[in-house]
Order: C-alpha cells, then sequence, then structure tokens
C-alpha cells in the first residue's frame, strides 16, 4: 500500500490538510491595534476565545481531510478511489474559496488590515497532491487493463 506513488500523494496531502486545524489562516490587526487570529473554528482574539465563529469552514476542513484519509485505504477499489479523488479536489478548491471569502467578510467587519499566512496556500497545494495521485491511480487502471487485455 504504502510504496505506491499515489498513497504517499495522498499522506502528503492528508498531513497539509491535518495541519490546518493547528496553524491560523491570517491575521487581522484592527485599527485599535487589536490582533485577531483566522483559524479553521473562526476568529479568535488575543485571549483564544473565538469571537466569530464560522461552523461551514470547519466542517468542510474536517471532510476534506478524512475523504483524503479514506482514500488511501480503498486502494483495493481504484474506480472509487478515483472518484474520492475527484471529491476531495473539488473540497479542497471549495475550503480555499471560502477561506479567502470569510477573510474578506471578516475584514470587512472588523475593518483593519488582513494579512494571510502560508497556511491559506495549503489546500491548494494538498489539491495538487491529490491531482497527482489521481493520475497514478489511472495510470494503474490502464495499466491493469492492459494486461487484461494480454491475457
Amino acid at each position: 500500500m504504502i510504496q505506491r506513488i499515489q498513497t504517499v500523494y495522498l499522506l502528503l496531502s492528508t498531513l497539509l490538510m491535518g495541519s490546518l486545524f493547528f496553524l491560523p489562516f491570517a491575521q487581522i490587526e484592527t485599527e485599535s491595534q487589536e490582533i485577531y487570529n483566522f483559524i479553521y473554528r473562526g476568529l479568535n482574539n488575543a485571549d483564544g476565545e473565538t469571537v466569530i465563529p464560522t461552523l461551514a469552514l470547519s466542517i468542510l476542513l474536517t471532510v476534506a481531510t478524512f475523504v483524503s484519509l479514506i482514500s488511501i485505504f480503498v486502494f483495493k477499489k481504484r474506480i472509487l478511489q478515483i472518484r474520492l479523488c475527484g471529491l476531495n479536489m473539488a473540497l479542497l478548491l471549495g475550503s480555499t474559496g471560502m477561506i479567502y471569502f470569510l477573510g474578506t467578510q471578516l475584514i470587512d467587519e472588523l475593518t483593519g488590515v488582513l494579512s494571510y499566512k502560508i497556511t491559506a496556500a495549503l489546500p491548494v497545494i494538498a489539491c495538487i497532491l491529490t491531482f497527482l495521485a489521481l493520475k497514478a491511480i489511472a495510470k494503474d487502471v490502464a495499466l491493469l487493463k492492459s494486461m487484461d487485455r494480454i491475457r
């Protein structure tokens, strides 16, 4: 299972998505010099309490992480694995869009300066890794079909 390159890609994608639960996406500094961190749960103040919750983003990131993890373990069902990778790519692109959308909405609400961190780009990197895994799975399927024709 782990010796296949698509498993490595999917594992890296899962690790990147898992790291989003521990790192902030952006930092907002208001005009009154208050600093807020935009994390997966919402907007946190300096004390660590959630000021504005973002439940939809939490659900989307959790589902994307679990779909990526599940697609590792269905390696015997390659067509299902391809479909899960396609679903995961859609979820990852949706989470990237939602991070940007919520960041702009939060900055409109607080009127301050928004600075995105490198963490906001991790779903895009995970999407690229998932795409590479999808291509490798498709190559395996093509190889198996060619072997069936030889028999």
